[in-house]
């Protein structure tokens, strides 16, 4: 499981992409877009959406004892894959001005995105079937104890932070709104 990495060459390419269309517009608009500015409101919207897409549906996938479409090592790939674009697009929809919640919420991001590359790798130390399923291997017993200790501690630091992540990207969004329509 993971040993090719196509989620992470995916990603790449979509950030290649993203930088891509990001530069086109520097050069004809001549600035930073702005965040609160169609494109710039847009990448922001997106990559939020690929993140609130990363946590709900692989774990609505993965707690679901009715929902079985498709593999888990798929629904990773795909965690892994919008867990890296979503956050990369709100970076961009940053300007790259970090004051305040939204300086707040883009540090949180940051560290959720290498928290999420410390968990792969300790996921991968783990021998699993393509469902994700744990499976004997010629590692030791030990070892594969430590990874799943390991596994449990990751889980108990980056879940929080993801949900504080979102509490904190919503009261963004709703001062957003606030701010920017209703008193207009």
């Amino acid at each position: 499981m993971f040993r090719s990495g196509r989620e992470l060459w995916a990603a790449f390419l979509a950030a290649i992409i993203i930088t891509g269309v990001y530069g086109v517009v520097v050069v004809f608009t001549r600035q930073i877009p702005p965040a609160k500015e169609i494109f710039g409101l847009g990448l922001g919207i997106l990559g939020f959406i690929l993140m609130l897409m990363t946590e709900i549906l692989y774990s609505l996938r993965k707690r679901s004892r009715l929902a079985r479409w498709g593999r888990m090592s798929d629904w990773m790939e795909f965690h892994i894959f919008t867990g890296l674009v979503g956050p990369y697009m709100v970076l961009l929809h940053t300007s790259w001005k970090f004051n305040g919640l939204a300086g707040v919420i883009t540090l949180f991001t940051i560290v959720i995105v290498i928290s999420g590359f410390i968990g792969r790798y300790i996921y991968t130390r783990i021998p699993r079937t393509a469902d994700g399923i744990e499976i004997e291997s010629g590692l030791s017993e030990e070892a594969v104890k430590q990874a799943r200790r390991l596994m449990a501690l990751w889980h108990t630091i980056h879940i929080p932070l993801g949900v504080v992540l979102f509490v904190a990207a919503f009261v963004h969004i709703g001062g957003a709104i606030y701010y920017a329509l209703l008193l207009r």
